[in-house]
């Protein structure tokens, strides 16, 4: 066998995050230290659907890591219509997409219309028992394109404000844990500590009990089928792969569930716009933050398409998404 045959890709997948198009003028992020490009992040979807559409091996799905619309589009009106503008991106694209949910999705919409559209992905899913959590509006399921390998999909919003009805239990429990870190009259300002504690903003959400065990159990069978397992939510999970005013608000409770399992390889969000990178030396498993569309210059890209291998993966970025090699553990 030829050298270039033993090097093919055994599959790959494309990503893509914080797309966040709105019908707007070019603005600027909560702080105003880094500007936004609301119209022409549209036309940078479609150039990532087009480099996947004619990667010399098409993608078998992509990835979009959340926040496909601005908020926006809700004072605006225009929830429905940008949402089905930014859908339309990826209209006759190489693969069927698999979209995360992240703060401006709930932004746009409640939980149950959310479970309702087209970016509930989870007819995507595996089929049998176990390949979603029991509860039907926890936004999470597994799915195995290639025999071996096994995606995950985490509902980082399970436990937030965002999307939940404040009348709801839900929402009580979250404001609840947000209260003990961030006494701030506007909950999107970050609290006055250092580090970590910086998370506990409005604009970031944590799982749930009910979802983490049900990631323990996908976990344990991908452990026993020596399966190579990559997560994807919309925040990131590693202190050190992010800002820390972007992380999940449990993100310890997540990294336990996965540094007691071996199958896990790798961890993909989105979120903080600027990227970040940190490979665990505890465990091996590669901490990806993907760059934001939304922050990305008209004259420029953000996605990548990911080469899947027996002993590794291979990101290839375009514009700021830079290349990555993820090695097994």
């Amino acid at each position: 066998m030829d050298e270039s045959r033993l090097q093919e890709p055994l599959f790959t997948f494309g990503v893509i995050a914080d797309v966040q198009y709105a019908d707007i003028d070019d603005g600027y992020n909560y702080t105003r230290t880094r500007k936004r490009y609301y119209r022409s992040s549209l036309q940078l979807l479609k150039n990532a659907r087009d480099a996947w559409r004619e990667a010399r091996v098409p993608p078998l799905f992509i990835l979009q890591l959340g926040d496909l619309i601005d908020g926006f589009n809700k004072a605006h009106g225009a929830s429905e219509r940008a949402l089905d503008l930014a859908l339309r991106g990826f209209d006759s694209g190489p693969a069927p997409v698999h979209h995360v949910w992240g703060n401006h999705e709930f932004y746009n919409f409640s939980r149950s219309a959310l479970l309702r559209s087209p970016l509930n992905s989870r007819q995507h899913a595996d089929s049998g028992s176990g390949a979603s959590p029991a509860r039907p509006d926890i936004y999470a399921y597994r799915f195995t394109p290639v025999p071996g390998f096994t995606f995950v999909v985490l509902d980082a919003y399970d436990v937030s404000l965002l999307g939940r009805e404040e009348s709801s239990e839900e929402h009580r429990r979250a404001m609840e844990l947000i209260r003990r870190y961030n006494q701030n009259q506007d909950l999107n300002c970050p609290p006055d500590h250092e580090g970590v504690r910086q998370r506990f903003t409005m604009f970031n959400g944590g799982f749930s009990q009910e979802q983490l065990d049900w990631l323990d159990g996908v976990l344990t069978s991908a452990d026993e089928k020596q399966e190579r397992v990559t997560i994807v939510s919309h925040l990131p999970a590693h202190p050190d792969s992010t800002d820390a005013v972007c992380l999940a608000w449990n993100f310890e409770e997540l990294l336990a569930v996965i540094g007691s399992h071996k199958s896990v390889v790798c961890y993909m969000a989105g979120h903080a716009h600027d990227g970040g990178y940190h490979r665990d030396v505890n465990t091996g498993v590669h901490h990806l933050t993907l760059d934001g569309v939304i922050e990305t210059p008209p004259c420029s890209d953000a996605f990548g398409i990911v080469s899947v291998y027996a002993d590794r993966m291979e990101l290839k970025g375009s514009g700021r998404v830079m290349d990555q090699l993820f090695l097994f553990p």
